[in-house]
């Protein structure tokens, strides 16, 4: 009976990759000095009664190195879509241009380069936790499974077998978090 009794790691693998790749995105969305489409990507606009990406209202270009553009379909949207840039925290001031909202990426200092930083290491830290409610899930599973019979030695070999998952997962996490923060410092 204990032989068939099997955790299936491919499923918490596959979660903590998912929480990895959360983070992947969330990064890409902190701002390094260089101009970058994906920077504007978590900006929604109220358009026509509902959120929407701002990447979904207009065209997203990189012209120059400290340019984004974001060329509005709908004239009566490039108000909303410029409060929105506004209000979103990026620290960016847009100019307008017609339809055309011009985003003039500013060289960062010091200070902001440490906050920036600083909220690297937060959302670091929320992927960490994400992977470790992964790995109480696997354990959670283990246990079941040692309440239906499973053994003691499979149960010590699934166990450890998660945990080493966890320990990979949490140090490409750590990997990240140094890369982006080095790119942020990078002057």
């Amino acid at each position: 009976m204990s032989d068939e009794i099997e955790i299936d790691t491919d499923d918490l693998e596959r979660r903590m990759k998912g929480a990895m790749e959360s983070l992947r995105h969330e990064f890409s969305s902190l701002r390094t000095g260089r101009a970058s489409a994906s920077m504007v990507e978590p900006i929604m606009v109220d358009a026509y009664g509902s959120p929407t990406p701002i990447n979904q209202i207009g065209t997203v270009n990189v012209p120059e190195p400290r340019m984004v553009t974001i060329n509005v379909w709908d004239k009566a949207l490039v108000s909303k879509a410029e409060k929105a840039i506004r209000d979103s925290g990026l620290g960016i001031n847009p100019q307008l241009n017609g339809t055309i909202i011009m985003l003039p990426i500013p060289e960062l200092n010091e200070e902001r380069r440490r906050d920036l930083t600083r909220v690297a290491a937060q959302y670091a830290e929320h992927a960490r936790v994400a992977v470790r409610n992964v790995r109480r899930d696997g354990m959670d599973q283990i246990k079941k499974a040692k309440s239906a019979g499973m053994s003691e030695d499979d149960q010590k070999f699934w166990e450890s077998s998660v945990q080493e998952l966890t320990d990979k997962m949490i140090a490409a996490v750590d990997q990240a978090l140094e890369a982006k923060q080095a790119e942020i410092m990078q002057v």
